[in-house]
């Protein structure tokens, strides 16, 4: 039996990608690869790379130094990379789940526009590029990011088992902040672990939100998560998990000894929390999109405020 195909519209394009005029000047045979990798929808690395952007200029401030430009761009490129293996890991995992759910049905495993081999030498490419930027950084560092494997490795199997796999995203996509500080000092200390707390609070909050467009289908599918779990009450929770990002990101600015500019950062991303908490009363699946895309923004508005505080001390001295 021939493998299923879709039109050329949804080849270019699945439901939940965003258009760029890049990915559209690619050969078309490359279409499949960017969608495993998710290059279409950004949110996805940008959210990866936030906390380690925070985490490397609150070790900034905590050690009274400029940016660490040279790392900031290190984990840019290993939050593309490691977020793209990611996906990809978690296609081949669920490519027959996602095969029963309309919003995932077209991706390119499901729909038989790559093969599961295909995918794995694509996902070997993704992690060998994650793995030069991890050699790069010190010894302790190193240690911290192989760690990360762990969670990164049981997230795709966690919402057959319990409704709590945006938890284990959690652990898994904010582990920068763990890691950030280490490159940054050699260490992990109390600003780090205060920051990690406040990320995955961050994570179950807006993954949360994104569950939202698969409730239907992950019923059907037999799958969990904590947008079904939380139902009516699913704005109550999303705000209580936003409370606490804020609460436990406010410790670790105090106890790095963070000042004004990374506290009107802070101020910024907690204004856009309470933006997304409002508007999520009575979503749909459009805005509920719409909102988790937003937390592309969100979390680059702590890590600027985090920024701007260290580059003070170029300014300064």
């Amino acid at each position: 039996m021939a493998a299923p195909t879709l039109d050329a519209a949804a080849r270019a394009e699945l439901p939940d990608a965003q258009a760029h005029g890049l990915w559209r000047r690619l050969p078309s045979n490359w279409t499949p690869f960017v969608q495993l990798a998710r290059l279409d929808r950004p949110a996805g690395w940008q959210l990866l790379l936030a906390p380690s952007l925070s985490s490397i200029c609150l070790a900034d401030v905590y050690q009274l130094q400029t940016p660490s430009y040279w790392l900031l761009v290190l984990f840019l490129i290993g939050a593309v990379a490691m977020r793209g293996a990611g996906s990809t890991f978690n296609d081949l995992v669920d490519r027959k789940i996602d095969g029963q759910v309309e919003r995932t049905r077209g991706r390119p495993l499901p729909s038989g526009r790559v093969s599961p081999f295909g995918a794995t030498l694509f996902l070997v490419a993704q992690l060998l590029t994650g793995l030069f930027v991890l050699l790069s950084l010190n010894r302790f560092a190193i240690l911290v990011g192989l760690f990360s494997l762990i969670p990164v490795t049981i997230y795709p199997f966690m919402k057959r088992f319990t409704s709590w796999p945006q938890a284990m995203l959690g652990l898994a996509f904010s582990w920068g902040a763990l890691a950030g500080w280490a490159a940054q000092t050699g260490v992990l200390a109390a600003p780090a672990f205060w920051l990690y707390a406040s990320s995955i609070a961050w994570t179950i909050g807006y993954d949360t939100i994104y569950a939202v467009q698969d409730r239907k289908d992950d019923v059907a599918a037999g799958v969990r998560s904590t947008a079904l779990l939380f139902g009516e009450h699913i704005q109550l929770a999303v705000g209580l998990f936003y409370l606490v990002t804020v609460i436990c990101a406010e410790i670790a600015l105090v106890l790095a000894g963070a000042g004004l500019v990374a506290h009107l950062g802070l101020l910024a991303f907690a204004v856009h929390l309470v933006w997304q908490i409002r508007k999520l009363e009575g979503a749909d699946e459009a805005r509920a999109l719409k909102l988790f895309r937003s937390n592309g923004l969100a979390g680059f508005l702590l890590s600027a405020g985090l920024f701007g505080e260290s580059l003070l001390f170029y300014l300064v001295r």
